[in-house]
């Protein structure tokens, strides 16, 4: 009787933890110079007429500032990708908005994932037991409809989105799309919120985060992803007969 050889741990080599400690240092640095404070809506009242006067001069390396910003923040896992959608829709109108949200967003979610794989994937999914494969073959029998629901619906952090798939053994091709496709919606409505907001500032109106997700637009993210989940059921259905 052959005796089951036991499975390889990849070796936790400082090489791994390279890109650990580039996110946490990006991170401290982030907080420690107080650059939190240019990602608010406050900022943006107070800047938003020399941003709008600047994006008309240099439109195209405006374009590509912006995308930088965008992607490095969602690459380093910053807080306010919020205020910096809003911010496209300001600078950039509710179609252009999008389109460099939407693009800068699903680059910066990329390079995180793929952070996540190179990093520490093969090894913290070696260490975590028996459950893991479970879990892994059965999301990524899905892959895309799960992450288009995790997209659609804003219910974990964004950030968690971008590392758990790589955990899972999600292929990047399915990752990327999931991600393009999925923060459409969401991506448009901030930005639409954001083409009207200079009227807003100009006219010296307040404006809060909390009236954009109404109850009626959630209801409309959910009715996607449920959209989203069809072949998944339709699958399961197939399976039982």
């Amino acid at each position: 009787m052959t005796q089951k050889s036991p499975s390889v741990v990849p070796p936790l080599t400082w090489r791994r933890f390279i890109p650990v400690v580039v996110l946490l240092t990006g991170l401290g640095l982030f907080f420690s110079l107080g650059l939190e404070r240019y990602l608010s809506l406050e900022a943006l009242r107070q800047h938003h007429g020399v941003l709008r006067a600047w994006v008309e001069t240099s439109y195209v390396f405006a374009a590509g500032l912006f995308m930088g910003i965008y992607i490095l923040a969602v690459a380093f896992s910053l807080p306010g990708a919020t205020i910096l959608t809003i911010a496209g829709g300001l600078l950039f109108g509710a179609l252009w908005g999008t389109v460099l949200t939407v693009v800068s967003a699903t680059l910066g979610a990329t390079i995180l994932f793929h952070l996540a794989q190179t990093a520490l994937g093969d090894t913290l999914r070696s260490r975590a037991g028996a459950w893991l494969p479970r879990l892994e073959a059965g999301f990524k029998a899905n892959a895309l409809s799960y992450l288009l629901v995790l997209r659609l619906v804003p219910l974990f952090p964004f950030f968690i989105v971008n590392l758990v798939p790589a955990l899972l053994g999600v292929p990047s091709m399915t990752f990327i799309a999931g991600t393009f496709l999925g923060i459409i919606p969401g991506s448009f409505v901030y930005t639409t919120v954001g083409a009207g907001l200079g009227s807003v500032f100009d006219a010296g109106e307040t404006f809060s985060l909390a009236g954009v997700l109404t109850p009626q637009l959630l209801m409309a993210l959910v009715g996607l992803a449920v959209l989203a989940m069809l072949p998944v059921a339709y699958k399961k259905w197939l399976a039982r007969r």
